[in-house]
């Protein structure tokens, strides 16, 4: 059998859609972001980036990276293996006892990603559960429908942010079995964020577990960084809070945080956890620098929301339609694969402005769209050429213009 020509067939099929990745072959410039080299048949050219989920910059905050270099000289680079052989380092518990601290949670354990942070949380939770039933948002990451999937327990889905629909499915549960509520607080495609208050009360009411993903929330929102859960008070009344050290942060790995038991059954039970290496110390160093510095400083998420208000103002005055949310993530609507795939290219090729095309299945098919994060790096001069290369390509692509 000719495997290669079945992955090439399904391939060829994904480029006739418009639903193709193409990988830019970016250089990241320390001290420069939002600026990075492109390397692009056979030469070199700058470009802006304005689609980074690095949504304050702090991935090269001269505060990080030496925090990593120091770390790096002092212990080496890998962690050695597991944590449950040999990987557990002092940075690492360190890093835990920040995070716990960020969220007002007794405990905190590490994973190697935010996905996997998900998929081997719920996963183990609902496994471990007897007889639970997890009530999933309709618009849940990919990781999170992976480790209930992978759970098994019986899944009830609940309608996008619908906190009417999340009390009459549990409503319709027996009041006997676990349950669990997994949602997330700002949803990374459309930039909506979660009726949390309403929810927890929700969940409080027929004694359900809350699970809240906060990843794209941790570092940009409340006095602290501790995402919308603390911006609204509610840490204190959520079950479980995940994150990630991959965004805002500006490094990598993701987390759990919540009671002393809970984080320890997930320790002692996650194959996730367990049977994967651990994150180097370096990284664990550098990220908790990065926390700690973003509980500090509000001058980034100040800066950010700045710059986030001004790009909506400017697309809506060039009626340039985007999506409407009160999160730092603004959506350009193009809902075509191809025109989306070259409105990306003519603004890398054409104004060395570099946004990825969002396509299925990251998005349902005829949402397609430009994902645009605007961070405290992005100038008001680079704030102008972005509006004016969507103006431009707007009009010579006769895209429809919003209506006022």
């Amino acid at each position: 059998m000719d495997f290669d020509a079945i992955f090439t067939s399904q391939i060829e099929t994904l480029k006739a859609e418009g639903n193709y990745r193409y990988f830019a072959d970016l250089e990241r410039r320390r001290g420069k972001f939002p600026r990075a080299a492109n390397r692009h048949e056979g030469a070199t050219r700058d470009v802006t980036v304005w689609c980074s989920n690095d949504y304050l910059g702090m991935g090269q905050h001269p505060d990080v990276v030496a925090a990593m270099c120091e770390a790096v000289h002092r212990s080496g680079t890998g962690a050695g293996g597991t944590r449950n052989i040999s990987g557990t380092t002092h940075d690492h518990l360190l890093l835990e006892r920040e995070i716990a601290d960020l969220h007002r949670k007794d405990a905190a354990l590490l994973f190697t990603s935010g996905y996997v942070s998900n998929w081997a949380a719920l996963s183990t939770l609902g496994s471990r559960l007897p007889g639970c039933v997890i009530l999933s948002d309709a618009g849940n990451h990919a990781s999170m429908i992976e480790g209930i999937r992978h759970s098994r327990a019986q899944k009830v889905i609940w309608r996008h942010n619908d906190v009417a629909d999340l009390e009459a499915k549990l409503r319709a549960l027996p009041a006997d079995v676990p349950k669990i509520v997994a949602f997330e607080s700002v949803y990374s495609m459309d930039g909506d964020i979660s009726p949390m208050r309403q929810i927890v009360e929700v969940a409080e009411k027929y004694g359900a577990m809350t699970y809240l993903d906060e990843v794209h929330a941790v570092g940009l929102y409340g006095p602290r960084g501790g995402g919308i859960s603390e911006r609204e008070g509610l840490a204190h009344r959520i079950t479980l809070i995940e994150g990630t050290l991959g965004k805002a942060f500006g490094v990598v790995g993701g987390y759990i945080a919540g009671s002393a038991p809970l984080c320890d059954f997930i320790r002692s039970f996650a194959s996730g956890f367990i049977f994967t290496t651990a994150l180097p110390p370096a990284v664990a160093a550098a990220a908790r620098a990065s926390i700690m510095h973003l509980k500090a400083s509000g001058f980034e998420r100040a800066r950010q929301r700045r710059q986030v208000a001004q790009v909506r103002a400017r697309l809506d005055a060039q009626g340039i339609p985007h999506m409407s949310n009160e999160s730092h993530i603004i959506p350009v609507l193009i809902k075509d694969p191809v025109k989306c795939r070259m409105l990306s290219d003519y603004l890398m090729d054409e104004w060395g402005i570099y946004v990825q095309p969002i396509n299925y299945p990251t998005v349902p098919k005829g949402t397609e769209r430009l994902r645009l994060t605007p961070s405290p790096m992005h100038t008001d001069a680079d704030v102008d050429h972005l509006i004016a290369a969507l103006t431009a390509l707007w009009s010579q692509c006769a895209l429809a213009r919003a209506v006022a």
